[in-house]
């Protein structure tokens, strides 16, 4: 059945889903709006989107002067539970430190949350882009290289229904827009063992990543170095980084499979 022809959920709170999908009305570039504003880019009547925001407000997630509405510090505790509990971001932790010492350049670590990245550890060295990244910044898959090693680590069939859905954007005038030519990257990034891409996300900036492996060997996450591309030709990056990329990369996946037999053991 396609999804034009799809019945509609019955529990699906029809209101509540133009406020939770696409982009937030609130964020690091909109820190605070108005309701109109709100209403408009959810695209839910003022009256809706009032009552959302009280009621966010009466539970501490959003704060208002009576003119605009922001959020407050509490909404980090809505994604710091799911976070939290997963090991790969404490693991991951010391070898980013290691690393972005090593070469002096920002270093993270992402997972792949349907379409986009979604970052979960992360060591700035500077901040090199127009965007501030933190944990829980979002940026497309395909544009990133990061995006790239996880795609390519997808099952086949998952990866053709990507394609399916997606569109590409031309984000900086030199991004990969076609399924072909993201297919040939993904196809070198499997071959390679790490993607780099050259200033597809954002014009001024490099980034290399390699995939980390879960104890069944299955890519479960990327770490990535970000640098300037002022900073180093394409060789220079290959020569210098990859090999600590991947190093870092390596490590991580011994301390996961460590973990993963400790809890094997722990569970027996």
């Amino acid at each position: 059945m396609s999804a034009e022809n799809a019945e509609p959920n019955p529990d699906f709170v029809q209101s509540l889903g133009p406020a939770l999908a696409g982009n937030p009305p609130l964020d690091a570039q909109h820190p605070r709006q108005t309701l109109s504003d709100v209403a408009r880019a959810t695209g839910l009547t003022r009256a809706t989107a009032r009552r959302f925001l009280l009621t966010l407000a009466e539970l501490g997630y959003v704060r208002t002067d009576g003119a605009a509405f922001a959020l407050t510090p509490r909404v980090l505790e809505l994604g710091y539970a799911y976070l939290s509990s997963l090991t790969l971001p404490e693991i991951a932790g010391p070898h980013l430190e290691a690393l972005s010492a090593a070469v002096r350049e920002s270093s993270s670590v992402s997972i792949l949350d349907g379409d986009d990245v979604v970052y979960v550890a992360r060591v700035a060295v500077s901040r090199i882009m127009t965007v501030s990244i933190s944990i829980g910044t979002r940026f497309p898959a395909y544009a990133t290289s990061m995006g790239r090693v996880l795609l390519a680590g997808l099952p086949n069939d998952d990866l053709d229904a990507y394609f399916a859905r997606s569109s590409f954007t031309d984000l900086t005038g030199r991004t990969v827009v076609t399924a072909e030519g993201l297919r040939e990257h993904l196809v070198a990034t499997r071959a390679a063992g790490y993607c780099i891409v050259d200033q597809e996300l954002e014009v001024g900036l490099r980034s290399l990543a390699a995939p980390i492996r879960d104890p069944d060997g299955h890519v479960v996450a990327a770490v990535n170095i970000s640098t300037p591309a002022a900073r180093y030709s394409l060789d220079e990056l290959t020569a210098r980084l990859v090999p600590p990329l991947r190093r870092t990369a390596a490590a991580i996946d011994t301390d996961l499979v460590r973990v993963g037999t400790t809890r094997g053991r722990a569970q027996a």
